[in-house]
């Protein structure tokens, strides 16, 4: 996935090319306001951009084909109250043209720390957390090459936090491409190959969590990322 978007509010990626390679864990990272949800928009046309282009696996993203390959969960993930969570995930399933199964649906289900029963329940009945589980479900279920979760562990409680970071780690040993925000520096550390840190809609570092900790002489990715943010001196 290559992109070089000059895009609104987000001149994050201006200029040379920047590419998420494939089977590769990319975490975006930064405080609020930074540019990481436009820019997760612009590789989803969902608002335009004013130059450059963005291409998903090698087709223009503004082509419907582009998104064939890809799952998509939102930070504000609010399925139709009126479904059943069963209903959601059939409907998911149907408009990506992937088979419904019951069995794989509730071991998924498991995955996540979420009851086979809530299946049977409207939505509108759900916490934030079980909302949440059942759009990572649902993601997943979908079986894609590619994952661009936006703040995937956000309303998940410690439990379910721990079971969805395994549930990546499955999805990593596949093979497959996860694009990802987080707040959790943490889960950044141990999961992404490399990271960019977004900054009042400018790159600030691009690479491995590693080296942005050696670039700082931090112990950890928090510290980094906040000597990165905070314009620190690099060490000589």
């Amino acid at each position: 996935m290559n992109w070089q978007p000059r895009a609104h509010r987000c001149s994050a990626f201006r200029g040379t090319q920047r590419r998420a390679r494939r089977g590769e864990f990319f975490g975006l990272v930064g405080v609020n306001g930074a540019g990481k949800t436009t820019l997760l928009k612009c590789l989803l046309d969902f608002c335009d951009i004013n130059g450059g282009s963005i291409e998903i696996f090698g087709t223009p993203h503004h082509q419907p084909a582009a998104r064939k390959r890809l799952s998509f969960l939102p930070e504000r993930f609010t399925p139709p109250y009126y479904l059943t969570g069963e209903d959601f995930i059939r409907y998911v399933l149907d408009m990506q043209a992937a088979p419904y199964d019951r069995g794989a649906t509730e071991q998924m289900l498991r995955r996540l720390d979420l009851d086979r029963a809530v299946l049977a329940q409207p939505v509108r009945a759900y916490s934030k957390g079980m909302t949440q589980k059942l759009g990572l479900a649902a993601c997943v279920l979908a079986r894609k090459d590619l994952y661009i979760l936006d703040e995937p562990s956000s309303g998940l409680d410690p439990r379910a936090h721990a079971l969805l970071k395994a549930q990546l780690l499955e999805l990593k040993r596949e093979a497959r491409t996860v694009l990802f925000t987080s707040h959790a520096l943490a889960d950044v550390a141990e999961l992404c190959d490399r990271v960019a840190v977004i900054h009042a809609g400018t790159l600030r570092y691009l690479g491995t969590p590693a080296a942005l900790c050696a670039q700082y002489s931090c112990s950890d990715l928090e510290q980094a990322f906040l000597r990165c943010i905070d314009g620190a001196a690099q060490p000589a």
